[in-house]
């Protein structure tokens, strides 16, 4: 797919709610794309991990229960593969084809608050301030790096140039190496903890939302010089995600809404909130926009995922 953002003349959005979906006993935090495009895995409070199907969103089945609340998951479909970091730092290794639990290892401390699968290796992002490095099939830890004192929040891969990006609740974006060797630490990205960072499919900028309620825009040509700054929501950005096509994108915030941004000028086009729109009734915590009718999903505090129209 070609990811060369043009300047577009966006027409008015409408944005209409699919479903509401229920079952999780408490707050849901994160989401992650199944094995087709219209599924997905979700993860909260009540450690269930539970298979969602958009196009029979009536049949909903627990997957795994694990102990604590789930902060991350991840699935490695060829290897039938799902982890899931708890609230404590352990991670969880559930064969999905066995149907068995495979490993539970106590590795952070204070939560797994990310997880990635990058050339055929888990990357796991802790409370802790370590970012570790894990063997697949063993199943155990390479390599762990102390990047900070403060918890890491998010992890981003970036293909082209063979680098990461780490939010921090330290204020600071650490970019690293495919060794993890830290390149640039952007010092005092923003006021207060970085949530979410998220490379743009293009591979030009580096998005990233915090504590702050901003949203800032990185230049990866220019040594991530800082492109575009603004107030985005009025509490915490959770997460940012792009459309599948690349030319939209999408934050979720504690202030209960979701905003849609043009990637190519990074305006907002419009907001998706409570009173206009029945959004959830508080924090939404994980986005994901899936290629299944270009589907938006989200889940929140209040226990529901929401499945929106964006035309």
């Amino acid at each position: 797919m070609d990811y060369r953002l043009k300047t577009m003349d966006y027409r008015p959005l409408t944005i209409q709610q699919i479903a509401s979906l229920t079952g999780h006993r408490a707050s849901i935090y994160t989401l992650v794309q199944g094995d087709l495009p219209s599924e997905f895995l979700s993860g909260g409070g009540d450690g269930w991990v539970v298979h969602w199907d958009l196009a029979n969103t009536e049949k909903a089945k627990v997957l795994a229960k694990v102990e604590g609340n789930i902060f991350s998951l991840l699935y490695v479909p060829e290897k039938q593969l799902l982890l899931a970091g708890n609230m404590y730092g352990g991670l969880h290794w559930i064969s999905l084809d066995k149907k068995q639990d495979l490993r539970n290892i106590a590795h952070h401390k204070n939560g797994i608050y990310d997880i990635r699968y990058v050339n055929n290796h888990i990357y796991t992002a802790g409370g802790d301030g370590k970012l570790s490095k894990w063997e697949s099939e063993a199943m155990r830890p390479i390599e762990t790096f102390q990047l900070t004192a403060e918890s890491l929040r998010s992890l981003a891969y970036n293909e082209a140039q063979q680098e990461w990006a780490v939010g921090a609740s330290d204020n600071a974006i650490y970019l690293l190496d495919n060794d993890l060797n830290i390149k640039k630490r952007i010092e005092n990205a923003h006021e207060n903890s970085v949530f979410t960072v998220k490379y743009s499919p293009d591979g030009k900028y580096l998005l990233s939302g915090s504590r702050d309620a901003h949203l800032k825009v990185w230049d990866i040509a220019n040594d991530f010089k800082l492109k575009s700054a603004q107030p985005a929501h009025w509490f915490t950005v959770n997460d940012i995600v792009y459309h599948p096509e690349g030319h939209l994108f999408a934050t979720a915030s504690r202030d209960k809404t979701i905003k849609i941004w043009a990637a190519d000028t990074f305006k907002l086009l419009k907001v998706i909130d409570t009173a206009r729109n029945g959004c959830h009734i508080n924090s939404v915590n994980k986005l994901l926009w899936t290629a299944h009718e270009n589907t938006l999903i989200s889940c929140s505090d209040d226990r529901t995922i929401m499945l929106w129209h964006v035309a």
